[in-house]
Formats: C-alpha cells, sequence, structure tokens
C-alpha cells in the first residue's frame, strides 16, 4: 500500500475507537426503559449543538474560507447524516436496547460505507474485496443471531432505528469524505454543524432536561458531544480522504466489538468467550479486506459540479 494509504488507516482506526464509545456512551446518558435519564432527542440536538459553538471558535481561529458553492449541497447532506440523522436515531433507540446489542448492528455500516463510496468516488474494488467486506459482515450477523438465540435479529422498532442510523452514517461519511479530498478534514464537519444548528438549537432547547440528573449521565453527554460529534470526525475523515473510503471504511467492522469492550466497564453488560472468537474473526477479515485492490478511477474523482 502507499504511504497515503497506511495513514488513512491509522487515522481511520483512531476514528473508530472514538465512535466505538458512542453507543455506550449514549446509553448512559439516555439510561433505560426503567430508568431513564434524557431525551434521546435532546441528546442528538445538545450534542450537535455543543459541537457547533466548538467548531465556530475552530473556524474563527484558523480563519477558515466559506465552502464554494457547490460544496454547500455536500455539506447539507453530510449534516443530514452525521449530524441529524444518525444522533437522532441512535439515541432514541438506545433507550431500549443495551451497548453491545446495539454494536453488533454496528457491523452493517463498513458495507454501506463501502458501497456510498465506491458510488460517489467511482471506485472499482475487487471481488476478493468485496468477498472479504460481505464475510466480515455475515459474521457479524451470524455473532447476533446466535447470541439472540434466533430472535434478537426481528426488525424491532429500536433496531429498525439502528438500522436507519446505520444508511444516515453510511451516506454521512461517503460524502464527508469526498469533501475532505478538498476542504480541511475538521472544516468539514465543522461547517456541517453549523448548517444544523437552525434546527439542532431549538430542538435542544425544547426537551432540555428541567430535573436533575446524575453526573454520568451529563459524562455520556459531554463525550458524546465533544468527542463523537466532533473530534473523532477529524480523524476519520482525513483518513477516508488519504486511504480512500472503500478500504478505510473496513476498520469499522472492529468498532462493534470495540464498543462491547468498552461496555462492560462502563455499564456492567456481559463480554464472554463466543464475543472474543467472533472478534478475532472479524479482525482476521479486517486485514486480508485491506491487502485486495480497490482500483482507483483513471480521473480524480473530485471534480467540482456546477
Amino acid at each position: 500500500m502507499k504511504p497515503n494509504e497506511v495513514r488513512g488507516l491509522w487515522l481511520g482506526l483512531l476514528g473508530v475507537v472514538i465512535f466505538a464509545l458512542t453507543l455506550p456512551m449514549t446509553r448512559l446518558a439516555v439510561g433505560t426503559a426503567q430508568a431513564p435519564q434524557m431525551s434521546g432527542v435532546f441528546i442528538a440536538g445538545g450534542r450537535a449543538v455543543v459541537a457547533a459553538a466548538l467548531s465556530a471558535l475552530l473556524l474563527l481561529a484558523t480563519r477558515a474560507p466559506l465552502p464554494e458553492r457547490s460544496d454547500w449541497w455536500p455539506l447539507a447532506i453530510t449534516s443530514a447524516g452525521v449530524v441529524f440523522g444518525f444522533p437522532l436515531f441512535t439515541s432514541i433507540a438506545m433507550r431500549h436496547v443495551e451497548a453491545v446489542h446495539a454494536s453488533v448492528i454496528v457491523g452493517v455500516l463498513p458495507l454501506a460505507t463501502a458501497a456510498v463510496g465506491a458510488w460517489l468516488h467511482r471506485q472499482r474494488p475487487s471481488a476478493g474485496f468485496w468477498a472479504c467486506a460481505a464475510l466480515g459482515s455475515a459474521l457479524v450477523v451470524a455473532f447476533a443471531i446466535i447470541r439472540s438465540g434466533g430472535s434478537g435479529l426481528a426488525i424491532q422498532p429500536a433496531d429498525a432505528m439502528l438500522l436507519a442510523a446505520m444508511a444516515c452514517a453510511a451516506v454521512g461519511y461517503g460524502y464527508g469524505a469526498r469533501l475532505s479530498q478538498h476542504m480541511r478534514a475538521e472544516h468539514v464537519i465543522c461547517w456541517a454543524l453549523l448548517i444544523a444548528l437552525p434546527l439542532t438549537l431549538p430542538l435542544a432547547w425544547l426537551t432540555r432536561p428541567l430535573s436533575p440528573l446524575p453526573a454520568s449521565a451529563w459524562w455520556g453527554f459531554a463525550y458524546v458531544a465533544v468527542f463523537s460529534m466532533w473530534l473523532g470526525f477529524f480523524a476519520w475523515y482525513r483518513g477516508l480522504a488519504l486511504g480512500g473510503t472503500v478500504r478505510v471504511s473496513q476498520v469499522q467492522l472492529l468498532q462493534p466489538f470495540m464498543g462491547m469492550l468498552f461496555a462492560v466497564p462502563l455499564l456492567g453488560e456481559r463480554l464472554d468467550w463466543l464475543t472474543l472468537g467472533f472478534a478475532v474473526a472479524v479482525i482476521a477479515t479486517v486485514f486480508a479486506g485491506k491487502k485486495m485492490p480497490v482500483r482507483a478511477p483513471a480521473v480524480e474523482p473530485m471534480e467540482r459540479a456546477g
């Protein structure tokens, strides 16, 4: 692999580590159906508002230029996916499912991101690459079936929301990575957050907590606001831009199992040898997949529209 691809994979891995804590921390903030904490809608809107405030400061400090006219529509799509759609669906769903269960559903995200990336960037992954991606996703699904006893994958409202969140994330990742090829990666997420502010600010204010909450809920909220919604994207979008969306997206296959590992000390959820065994198998597909050829288009895909 080229040096940029290697660097992109490492940055992508850093982003995945940060994102892997998102579901456990969201669960910490939103609570359970028996012991609810913050509203899922507030978490989705509030974390975006906090990150937007930090973004405004960063854009001013770096004297960031305004996006070009052709960039506003891709930024709006990015915002709809990762600033609004993904946080809203996951925050509502996490009150009704454990972080371990939700982390398994995240296993479909790498393949979805790769598909969006291949379409946007006109890349042509080899059959071997797609086989590894499909095998990794199949392992995650098989794990979910075994752990659920055959009933856990029924499409219930929380599962449907998590799958919708994965679709939103894949689109947001794909468009954000495309923009990061000619914009600074940190500026992409900053502008996406500011675009969403007219919607997220009133949403957060109207659903804000009106009664005292434990410190653990606020710590969970602080993490998803600063790290999941902001800093994680700095590494992730830069990694996708350097290493290619199709290839780097496969690092996300590690995210479900990292999320499970984090959920054990944070939430007291159970981790057994079966989970570790599947983790090793999925990791093997990631390393195999990154060695498979991904043919880039003859012409650089970042052509301006309009």
